[in-house]
């Protein structure tokens, strides 16, 4: 159980929450590993300022788990499927 599943309505819906959440940290902590600033994550990402304001802040729900992959594939982010049961 994860507070992703308290909060969600769905099974579908928590799974969501869970992935783009790590791949939201996943891209945070590289912008900072890196020690890029805002317009240098502009620049490697090809978002907006608002948007990479808005990742940074961490705001899971502004990113689609589309974007986020899209996103995280620029930085070498990788997801891994695992299968219970």
């Amino acid at each position: 159980m994860s507070v992703w599943d308290d909060i969600s309505d769905t099974t579908k819906e928590a799974e969501s929450l869970k992935l783009r959440a790590k791949f939201v940290r996943a891209i945070r902590d590289d912008i900072k590993s890196w020690s890029w600033q805002k317009a240098d994550a502009v620049a490697h990402l090809g978002l907006t300022q608002p948007r990479v304001s808005v990742l940074m802040h961490g705001k899971i729900s502004q990113f689609r788990l589309d974007a986020s992959v899209n996103i995280g594939a620029k930085l070498g982010v990788h997801v891994e499927v695992v299968r219970r049961g």
